[in-house]
Parts: structure tokens; sequence; C-alpha cells
């Protein structure tokens, strides 16, 4: 199975909270659109690994999504290292995505800015025919693969972003996509500690934030994302 766009995240919320506007966009226009999560989260405040897995799988469910995986590294503690890499060129290789989203270059969790480093390094060495690697699903070796690009969605610091892609007809869908992680965002009823993320200023935080970027773009919401080296435009008339 060949995807299009394969959307990595550390923690199971990170691309919902980030660029499934622009995933719902595509899946829209057919495009094939996977979803790979390198932790359970289960470091996160509220709620725990086996609720945030269900959570995640129900969000790619109603978003469209192809497939979803989730890898164990683990939560706040995984390095920049052979094995943390291996099993993430495992899943580029089965999936062999034309392009990858991933974290955020930096941000206030240590974990999205290093497993930005993390995604880079994998999404490379994907490519290097003598990194053998065997596919859990099906054992049997698998070849080299390399994403065309690799695009850093941005997260919770407010960075210059590369570009800005227009969400504002799937705003409201990204928020319902959100919600579906009830165990970390605003429930009223929740009996569980407060966290950075759960109050309901938050969510509205991340519509600020889109309203942000789509601005200086003459967009209503938009979603912001950074590349690691440079743009080549064969046509001018492209980016009008």
């Amino acid at each position: 199975m060949k995807l299009d766009i394969l959307a990595i995240g550390v923690h199971p919320d990170d691309v919902e909270l980030s660029c499934v506007g622009t995933l719902l966009h595509y899946i829209d226009q057919g495009k094939k659109v996977g979803l790979l999560d390198l932790t359970k989260g289960e470091l996160g405040t509220r709620g725990n690994a086996q609720l945030r897995t269900q959570e995640a799988m129900e969000s790619a469910r109603l978003m469209g999504a192809t497939v979803r995986e989730q890898l164990d590294l683990a939560d706040g503690f995984f390095e920049i290292n052979k094995e943390s890499i291996l099993p993430i060129i495992e899943v580029i290789r089965r999936y062999r995505p034309d392009i990858v989203f991933a974290n955020s270059n930096s941000d206030r969790h240590p974990d999205h800015g290093r497993s930005a480093r993390l995604e880079d390094d994998a999404c490379f060495y994907s490519g290097l025919r003598k990194i053998e690697t065997i596919d859990k699903l099906t054992g049997q070796p698998q070849e080299a693969w390399r994403p065309k690009l690799v695009l850093h969605y941005i997260q919770d610091y407010h960075l210059v972003p590369d570009f800005v892609f227009d969400i504002t007809p799937y705003f409201d869908r990204k928020i319902e996509l959100i919600k579906t992680f009830r165990s970390q965002f605003y429930d009223p009823d929740s009996a569980e500690p407060d966290s950075p993320i759960s109050g309901k200023d938050f969510l509205e935080f991340n519509a600020a934030r889109s309203r942000d970027f789509g601005r200086p773009a003459n967009m209503t919401f938009a979603e912001g994302f950074q590349v690691n080296r440079l743009f080549g435009v064969k046509d001018i008339f492209d980016l009008v």
C-alpha cells in the first residue's frame, strides 16, 4: 500500500492539533494519507496510553485516513539512535510516502524538537539501500525509499512559517477531530488534573493561531509549515 502523505507525530494528538486541516483537504482530493504516532503519549498528565490509542484510532477513522500505526518509543525518553530510527524507516519503506509531515523543529515540549530531528534522519536513512530492514507485517526484506519532501508543521511556539496552507473549509472538522481526544482537552466534567492543554482557552488559542497564520495570506484559517531546504520554483505564476 503506497501513501501520498505520511503524517508523523511523537504524541497521538500532535497531527490533529497542527496539520490535520491540510490532511483533510488532500483526503477529500482522493490522496492516500496515513498517520504514525512514535509513542502512545503515556507520560501525559491526563488519560493513559490505552485510552489515547483508542482516541487516536477514532480520529483516524473520522478523518478518513488510510492507516494509522503506533510505535513503542518511550514518551519523554526516546533518543536519536539506531534503535529509534529503524522502526520509523520500516514504516516509511512499507508505505513509501511522497511527502512526510513531521513535528516542529523547536517547541515548548522537548519531545517535539527532538522527534523532528529523529524523523528527518529516518527519512534520509530510509533511502540508503545498505540499511536493511524487514517488514514486520510481511516478514519480507524492504527496498530503500526516500520521501521527496519533508514538511515540519508548527505546533505551540510561534515560529515563522515558510508557507501557510488554507484550511478555512476544514477548520470546523479540525476542531471536531481535536475533541476526539477527550482525555486531553477541555472537558468540564473531567476529574483529572489540569494541564497546559486541558483548558477551554487552549482551543481558543488553536483557533487564534490558525487565524494568525491565515491573515497575511488573505485566508481565514491556515496551518503553518517550515522546510529545512530551499524550495525551487519553475513558474512564478504558481505563486500567484
